[in-house]
């Protein structure tokens, strides 16, 4: 299955770590992984963007580019304070620069408008028609939303190679279920979204949620909520890319990201096979439970074995 014009992209880290532990995390990326696309900057709360976090991250970027990768830049996927509308804006306006922008909230696409940029999986993709108007509006790539079933997905994927763009898909990582104006994560240390203390730092893969059972239900993230499984496409990959996504994408997690970027690549470039990859991944995910309901239109986080 050698597809040389698919690119792997390594999607926004979406949990708040420190800016040390960003650093080191970059540098190995930069250093020693197959990813060819980086979308860089942050999508879930402005509050994280922290003087210290802002320096991080552009030393970051200096270490990616001048390792050869394509840096997209985010913006959040729900501005409602003024404080986030700001942070929007002024990562739409570095578009003007020459920037490349990955909007994840509907009131970028104003800001955004004839100009080239990409759409992210938090923006609601799921026909032609939308596919089709962002398009027109300037999108030169659009990576479709997580829960979309193996029809849409192949669908649109279609239209996409038919508009000449790019489609991206999510094939690993924690599914995003929903996002809010209030911090669950805050209120559950007894504090608010205004006095929070940024104490989502102390879960680097979010705060995991039980039921009243206590089994493991999902997991919150600052303002996020996501599935209490990782998604984990595998041996789907081969079909989506015939039916023409050009991005295989990972979400980042707490472990080696360069080991899963290069199982992918190996799947992507045809040096090994579905099997071999997906049990390779699975070693690396050590107890996390996986999931691919939504693709196979089951329940979001089922896992469908192989037939």
């Amino acid at each position: 299955m050698t597809q040389p014009s698919v690119r792997l992209t390594l999607g926004p880290l979406l949990y708040h770590w420190t800016p040390e532990r960003r650093r080191a995390f970059y540098k190995s990326i930069a250093e020693d992984s197959p990813y060819q696309v980086v979308v860089l900057g942050e999508t879930i709360c402005s509050k994280r963007e922290t003087a210290p976090v802002i320096e991080a991250m552009a030393e970051a970027e200096v270490m990616l580019k001048a390792a050869g990768r394509q840096v997209i830049h985010p913006t959040i996927g729900l501005a409602v304070a003024q404080e986030e509308v700001e942070a929007l804006e002024a990562v739409a306006r570095t578009a003007n620069a020459g920037a490349l922008i990955e909007a994840n909230d509907v009131g970028a696409l104003a800001l955004l408008s004839h100009q080239p940029h990409h759409i992210g999986p938090m923006v609601n993709v799921y026909n032609p028609a939308t596919l089709t108007a962002l398009a027109e509006r300037g999108a030169t790539c659009v990576t479709l939303p997580w829960e979309l079933p193996r029809e849409n997905v192949l669908t649109l994927a279609k239209t996409a190679r038919d508009l000449g763009i790019e489609c991206g898909v999510t094939v690993f990582g924690r599914a995003p279920l929903a996002i809010s104006a209030r911090c669950y994560h805050a209120r559950a240390h007894g504090l608010t979204k205004a006095t929070c203390r940024l104490i989502c730092d102390q879960d680097p893969e979010g705060m995991e949620v039980e039921t009243i059972d206590g089994d493991p239900f999902m997991v919150v993230n600052g303002l996020q909520t996501q599935a209490h499984t990782v998604t984990l496409l595998v041996r789907e990959i081969p079909e989506m890319i015939e039916a023409g996504v050009t991005q295989v994408r990972v979400s980042p997690l707490d472990l080696d990201m360069g080991a899963v970027g290069r199982v992918y690549d190996d799947l992507i470039n045809g040096r090994v096979g579905v099997e071999e990859a997906e049990d390779r991944l699975l070693d690396l995910l050590e107890d996390r439970e996986v999931s691919n309901g939504f693709f196979h239109t089951a329940p979001g986080a089922d896992w469908v074995a192989a037939e």
